[in-house]
């Protein structure tokens, strides 16, 4: 028996009572949030009948399912169907209620009305944006509005039995916490009340009847970390499918292979070391071959579109009636200088506040990360989420463990010191609203902020330039499966969700998730928007890049080809060689170059260990190859950095044949980690840029955001600038009826709304 507390409990006075009653015989036939089968089920349901109907659901404009829960099937039970019962006095509205109490200003409801018009936002996450309440007014406005209590999670833990009936990581997703039972009745926390009519079907048999609470997201999510960090930190590594995730890669097995096959190479170059060469030299040929080949037909589209790709652009879409809720995930490791530069840098995002929810993931134990942002001053759309320690430490586990904290329908990825172009996710969102629900990705462009700082900094640029602009999207346009970056990346979250999220122990789980998206039908699409970061400028640190890139490519192509004909059948003829080509051919270039440097030695005048080997014919179409490939390698180089804002490199581009040897030094470097440390994640230190001068050419419009109990700005008798003119007009048909605003409060606003215009 779970303990009760006594009935004199504040939050058992406090909360309104819902009837129960009982529908003998009824079948429901109600379809649960996500499309559960539980509804299929026909058995006596015991149901409740509800003060007030639910909210109407939020216009969908991205073709996603609604929200669900996401909690373990046997946990949940079928829908608890109210009755039919005579309609319920009116609710008193949350506007009405905060201007009553004086924490709301007339003239801030206006706006607030005006913005919840054209976002699909909540009228709470609008005043708390914009600064015009405090958290403490709001909860204290929707526990009036409710008629329930304001909990005090900080006095009183929740009931982890409770947390355990409906799972902790569904409790997150949906905002919600079964706090203790009081009097026979199930106390049950929420901070979106609005939504608590339908939830509550939900909820186990064994709650009994509910009575309603209320408390501010951040402390519900608190409480359920506190209370169960072990079950949510062992979840963030295991989401994804033990048959498509590296987790079980064998330490042990993959070094005795390792030795066995350094072993048998030995044997065969004392035994043969003639016929070991043309065999690794043939090979090496053949890859550079098939990468030359691909590079070249990058480069025929980039030049027949005119150096752009029409997939790269956004298709003109009518403007959504609603603008949807973006979260962007931001990990975050002992970074001590580029904090406090990235959250000026996300500041200049142009996209209202209160449809931003940018999440700065850090780790528990990095208390150089935490200290960096404990003296910076988070807007209320930016919050922290800290990762409980687990069994790995990687990007991709923290990003699983956050990804249930989400608000937002699109999820993006950004990295420590990113600096992306203003009007970045306003192209995202306009692109994912043209677009079906097949298309599941966007990958924007990256490029380098401090491309002129020396030379393996212009060389990276270069290297990206060609990357970002040319071969990816040639290969998109080709029909490949595209291989992920690690940053600037937007996913419908019903598709990242179904998924799983990233692996978790997978140190390129970029590049894995591209072809996993591939795998499960989902395509992936490059977007004509540009995210600069800081080029990795230093020897050993690209380096150590580098090789975990390698060593994550070379792990990411063992765990698809575990059942070569199962990935043949998912991706087809097409896409199954485009995975071949880009992992296994990248891999054989970088490990195989020496062999391939050999051909300088022609150059030289020198002898060549093939000639006389080889028929000559063979022997100079080899060095043929090697020449063209490296021509192209150059052409492509040059046509990637023609434009004017790198033209300044065009006279660098050959100088890259100094720049490779560096990635044969990583992939050997990533091919013993592969044997010794598979899951190590080497961490690339940025910040090494002392002055955080003007990335876009312009300063981003200064935004004043007011923090709960700070000084309201005096009011200019001026009409204030909009921080977001972009925004469409205010549609002057009615309002829709999910607004939270009453008759009163909406004549009030439409009020100052026409005084404004006529002054």
């Amino acid at each position: 028996m779970i303990p009760e507390a006594s009935p004199s409990d504040p939050a058992f006075s406090a909360a309104p009572a819902f009837a129960e009653t009982t529908a003998p015989g009824q079948a429901p036939r109600v379809a649960p949030p996500g499309g559960h089968s539980l509804a299929r089920q026909e058995r006596n349901t015991r149901t409740l009948s509800f003060p007030t109907p639910p909210a109407p659901a939020p216009l969908q404009i991205f073709h996603a399912p609604p929200p669900r829960i996401t909690g373990t099937p046997g946990k949940l039970r079928a829908p608890r169907v109210a009755s039919v019962s005579p309609p319920a006095p009116a609710r008193p509205q949350l506007g009405a209620i905060l201007l009553e109490q004086g924490a709301l200003s007339a003239e801030d409801l206006a706006r607030a009305v005006a913005l919840q018009h054209r976002e699909d936002a909540r009228f709470g996450d609008i005043l708390l944006a914009h600064g015009m309440v405090t958290e403490a007014a709001l909860y204290r406005g929707l526990a009036a509005q409710y008629g329930c209590a304001v909990a005090d999670l900080a006095a009183e833990p929740p009931d982890t039995r409770l947390v355990d009936a409906l799972g902790a990581e569904t409790c997150i997703r949906h905002a919600i916490l079964p706090w203790k039972r009081v009097g026979g009745a199930t106390v049950v926390i929420c901070s979106r009340p609005a939504e608590f009519a339908e939830l509550q079907r939900w909820l186990p048999q064994d709650f009994g009847p509910v009575r309603l609470a209320v408390a501010p997201e951040p402390d519900i999510q608190a409480a359920l970390v506190a209370a169960r960090r072990r079950s949510l930190a062992g979840r963030a590594e295991t989401r994804v499918a033990a048959s498509e995730s590296c987790r079980t890669w064998q330490t042990g097995r993959t070094l005795r292979f390792g030795l066995a096959a350094i072993a048998s190479v030995a044997a065969l170059l004392l035994l043969s070391p003639t016929l070991v060469f043309t065999l690794l030299a043939l090979w090496a040929t053949l890859t550079l071959l098939v990468n030359s080949a691909l590079k070249a037909g990058a480069a025929i589209i980039f030049r027949q579109t005119g150096g752009r790709d029409p997939a790269l652009s956004p298709q003109p879409a009518a403007a959504p009636l609603r603008l949807p809720t973006v979260s962007i995930l931001v990990p975050l490791y002992k970074e001590r200088e580029i904090a406090q530069r990235l959250v000026r840098r996300l500041e200049a995002l142009d996209y209202p506040r209160e449809l931003l929810d940018i999440c700065l993931v850090v780790e528990a134990d990095d208390a150089t990360t935490q200290a960096t942002l404990a003296r910076s001053e988070l807007p209320r759309w930016m919050r922290r989420i800290t990762v409980p320690e687990g069994a790995v430490r990687t990007k991709p586990r923290a990003l699983n463990f956050a990804l249930d904290f989400c608000r937002g329908s699109i999820i993006g990825v950004y990295d420590a010191e990113d600096a992306p172009e203003p009007g970045q996710i306003r192209k995202i969102v306009a692109r994912f609203g043209a677009s079906g629900p097949s298309l599941a990705c966007l990958q924007g462009m990256l490029d380098f902020y401090n491309a002129r700082q020396n030379w393996l900094a212009r060389a990276f640029t270069i290297e990206y330039a060609a990357w970002f602009r040319i071969t990816l999207p040639g290969l998109a346009k080709m029909g490949f499966a595209v291989p992920l970056g690690g940053t600037t990346l937007f996913f419908r979250r019903h598709a990242l969700e179904e998924l799983g999220g990233w692996d978790a122990h997978n140190v390129t789980e970029d590049a894995d998730l591209g072809i996993r998206l591939a795998r499960h039908g989902y395509r992936t699409e490059l977007i004509d928007t540009v995210t600069k970061e800081e080029a990795n400028c230093r020897p050993w640190p690209w380096i150590r890049q580098r090789s975990r890139w390698i060593k994550g490519y070379a792990m990411t192509w063992g765990v698809h080809m575990r059942d070569p004909a199962r990935l043949l059948h998912e991706l087809g003829l097409r896409k199954f060689l485009g995975v071949q080509f880009l992992f296994l051919g990248t891999l054989s270039q970088f490990l195989l170059a020496p062999v391939l440097w050999s051909f300088w030695l022609l150059a030289f005048g020198l002898p060549h260990p093939l000639q006389g080997v080889l028929p000559g014919w063979a022997f100079w179409g080899l060095g043929g190859v090697f020449l063209a490939s490296e021509l192209l390698t150059i052409a492509v180089g040059m046509m990637a950095v023609v434009g004017a804002e790198h033209r300044f490199l065009v006279k660098w581009v050959p100088t890259l044949h100094l720049y490779w040897p560096l990635a044969s030094i990583a992939a050997l470097k990533g091919m013993a980690e592969i044997a010794f440390a598979p899951f190590y994640w080497d961490k690339t230190t940025h910040g090494h840029l002392h002055r955080d001068h003007d990335i876009w050419g312009g300063k981003p419009a200064r935004r004043h955001w007011r923090h709960p109990g700070g000084t309201r700005p005096e009011v200019s008798s001026r009409p204030a600038r909009t921080a977001h003119p972009a925004l469409p007009a205010p549609n002057p048909q009615p309002y829709p009826a999910g607004l939270v605003t009453d008759a009163r409060s909406l004549a009030l606003a439409r009020a100052i709304a026409d005084h404004s215009a006529s002054a």
